[in-house]
C-alpha cells in the first residue's frame, strides 16, 4: 500500500510518474494485471522512497536542533 497520493503532498517529479501510472492503469484495464505498468509503479515507489527520506532526514536534524536547544536551557 502507498501512502497518499494527493498531489500536494509530493514533488512536481513524483507528481509526474503518479500521474503516468495512473493514466497506464485507466488505459489498459485488464493488461495492469499482467504487469504492463510495472515500470511506472517500480520509478514511484523509488520516488516516493526518496521523498520520505528527505523528510526523515530533516525531522532528524529539526529534533537534534530542539534537544541542543533544551539541554542549553536546563544548563541555565
Amino acid at each position: 500500500m502507498h501512502t497518499d497520493l494527493s498531489p500536494h503532498l509530493h514533488s512536481t517529479e513524483c507528481n509526474l510518474i503518479i500521474e503516468d501510472l495512473k493514466k497506464c492503469h485507466s488505459e489498459n484495464k485488464f493488461a495492469k494485471f499482467l504487469g504492463i505498468c510495472n515500470d511506472l509503479d517500480r520509478q514511484m515507489i523509488v520516488c516516493l522512497r526518496n521523498e520520505r527520506k528527505t523528510r526523515q532526514k530533516l525531522n532528524r536534524e529539526k529534533a537534534l536542533e530542539k534537544q541542543k536547544r533544551v539541554q542549553q536551557l536546563m544548563r541555565e
